[in-house]
């Protein structure tokens, strides 16, 4: 009798485990799981850039020449706005994606490719003129060893982005990317929105906090 008590209940709990499905929003994917380990190491090496320029803020602004001195603020809003709107026109592409919509998501892509790229030519640009007329250089001061460590780091994960963007762009417009392929293209989002938000704070802190 408790032998097939037992073998009822056996029985009972497996057809549970065969009908019981996970819902997909709580499997773990490894290349979302992956993303994430990324960007917080990210964070804990930008956190560290940006406390080493908050430690130094009182000496940098006194340098010679100082931030005030220096920079261009109406230059440097053009290419925060800029890369900020790529944040917005990316999120769409990737929605555009997910619906099938090939032809906007190319156009959004795109456009978000040549926003990033207009921030770093207005960069390029600071850069010239802070070198060229200010003589100001990495090695000048404490100032311009803390601003081009901080700027130069995040204009290169800006760099690396927009590589990254371009080739995902080539191979959807060899229609190689559908909408089978949109988790890759979320990730790689997560990044461009994350490089976003780390320059809001580098930006209020060297060229409002630090002026």
């Amino acid at each position: 009798m408790a032998s097939s008590s037992y073998g009822s209940t056996q029985a009972l709990a497996d057809a549970w485990a065969e009908t019981e499905v996970v819902p997909n929003e709580l499997r773990y994917n490894p290349v979302k799981v992956g993303m994430l380990a990324f960007l917080l190491s990210e964070v804990a090496f930008f956190s560290t850039l940006i406390t080493t320029y908050v430690v130094f803020l009182r000496t940098t602004k006194n340098s010679v020449p100082s931030p005030a001195d220096v920079f261009n603020l109406p230059w440097v809003l053009a290419g925060t706005a800029c890369l900020l709107s790529s944040s917005v026109t990316v999120h769409f592409a990737e929605h555009a994606l997910r619906a099938g919509n090939r032809g906007k998501f190319l156009a959004l892509w795109g456009l978000t490719i040549i926003l990033g790229a207009l921030f770093l030519l207005g960069t390029a640009k600071e850069w010239y003129e802070l070198i060229v007329d200010h003589g100001l250089t990495i090695s000048r001061n404490l100032f311009g060893s803390t601003y081009f460590t901080l700027v130069g780091f995040h204009a290169t994960h800006v760099t690396v982005g927009l590589i990254v963007l371009s080739i995902m762009w080539v191979v959807a417009w060899r229609r190689r990317i559908g909408p089978e392929h949109s988790t890759g293209l979320e990730v790689v989002s997560w990044y461009w929105h994350f490089v976003d938000g780390v320059w809001i704070v580098v930006f209020s802190l060297v060229y409002l906090i630090g002026r």
